[in-house]
């Protein structure tokens, strides 16, 4: 291998490795497919990535009025995660659910999940769970 090989051979090594590190940035795109007769839909996405959380959002459209819109966040950090999602279709109805956990101190994490259907019907669940390591 040449020396010049070898220098830019590092040089784009030390480019992609600068890259990697860079913080995270908001991230989107949308597609649009159409076919004969008026028939197609178009898809967006967009999220953002954190060192602590995230962000996301979607949406399909048809063009005939048909489609959904769903959006989601977490967060996480320090013995904590907490999440959420809803989604609403066009026609008016929405389902959600979230869930959270966090680590105690003490060996054992508390949890919390809940989600709520198209029928409005709320769910949930919570507990506290220990870890006593392996046997």
């Amino acid at each position: 291998m040449s020396r010049t090989t070898l220098i830019t051979a590092s040089a784009l090594t030390l480019a992609l490795t600068a890259l990697c590190v860079q913080p995270a940035a908001a991230r989107g795109h949308s597609t649009s497919i159409q076919g004969s007769g008026g028939a197609g839909l178009t898809r967006s996405t967009s999220a953002v990535r954190t060192s602590s959380g995230m962000s996301s959002a979607h949406s399909v459209q048809t063009n005939g009025g048909y489609g959904a819109s769903t959006s989601r966040n977490a967060t996480y950090g320090d013995g904590a995660y907490s999440s959420s999602s809803q989604t609403q279709f066009n026609n008016g109805a929405a389902i959600s659910r979230s869930a959270s956990a966090q680590a105690n101190g003490d060996g054992t994490a508390s949890y919390q999940a809940s989600r709520t259907g198209v029928n409005g019907k709320t769910t949930s669940v919570s507990g506290t769970v220990s870890h006593t390591g392996p046997q």
